[in-house]
């Protein structure tokens, strides 16, 4: 074997120890970092399908913040129903009283008085109800009383709730305006029953929307960790292995320095032969 032209060892030597620095910088990394993959080169199929996972599980961590914030405006607008609900309550009770004819002129106008109050606050509260800016009873949020929600990383992942419009310029209790009379509460009776339906059927929605946002929120947040979990699975530094793959390339880093060192000798061998 000719080691004066062609030191065919020490060549050998060489690329294990290129090949041995490589891996240990690599493994020092991966230790440093805490990450498996830390450029393409690493794994390239691996980062690939991490970054998928990685946009999947953020969206679908954005979608559980949209559920929250759907059943949070949802919340709003029902509470606020609840406590027109209770008023009108309160008012078709002053119109039965008023209807009968033992009150005179008098107990029906301090009747009305009440009435009349009670019709004004609906009509704050429906004002006043905003949610982000928004007014939630007058028909007009979202797309004309029309709110969609976006519960998912599709594009389909989403579905629209209605906003009734709870003004009462727009509602049967248009015709009854004043109890101060017997046919006067008669008629506010009537409105005062399809005010309230409205409101019960309004509620009723927002029920049902708000216990399809939980479950679509769990769900959301369920499949995200999930996701999470399998990106760690790939992306993160298993520290036994990398450990031990740390301790084995010092190991051939040392030995082949002291190859190639005893490689690069053998020339000055032959030359002392010859002299």
């Amino acid at each position: 074997m000719s080691v004066v032209n062609s030191n065919l060892l020490a060549t050998k030597a060489q690329s294990a120890l290129v090949h041995n620095n490589r891996v240990l910088s690599q493994t020092m990394a991966q230790l440093s970092t805490g990450s498996r993959i830390n450029s393409a080169a690493d794994d390239a199929a691996g980062i690939a399908i991490s970054n998928q996972l990685t946009t999947q599980a953020r969206s679908l961590n954005m979608a559980v913040r949209n559920t929250n914030d759907g059943i949070s405006m949802m919340q709003t607008a029902d509470g606020a129903a609840g406590g027109i609900q209770d008023m009108l309550y309160r008012m078709k009770e002053l119109a039965v009283q008023a209807v009968n004819d033992t009150n005179t002129t008098i107990d029906r106008s301090a009747l009305d008085k009440e009435f009349q109050q009670l019709e004004t606050q609906i009509r704050s509260t429906v004002a006043n109800t905003t949610w982000n800016g928004m007014i939630l009873l007058d028909g007009t949020v979202g797309n004309a009383g029309t709110v969609g929600y976006h519960v998912g990383a599709a594009s389909n992942d989403s579905f629209n709730v209605t906003y009734a419009d709870f003004d009462l310029a727009a509602q049967p209790l248009t015709t009854a305006r004043s109890i101060n009379t017997g046919a006067n509460a008669t008629t506010a009776l009537s409105s005062i029953d399809g005010a309230i339906n409205q409101i019960s059927s309004a509620r009723a929605t927002w029920g049902a929307a708000m216990n399809r946002l939980v479950h679509a929120g769990d769900n959301a947040a369920n499949v995200s960790r999930n996701l999470t979990e399998s990106n760690s699975r790939i992306m993160d530094t298993d520290y036994a292995q990398a450990t031990a793959e740390m301790a084995r390339s010092l190991i051939l880093n040392e030995a082949g320095s002291a190859m190639l060192s005893q490689a690069n000798q053998q020339p000055y061998y032959v030359l002392a032969l010859l002299s």
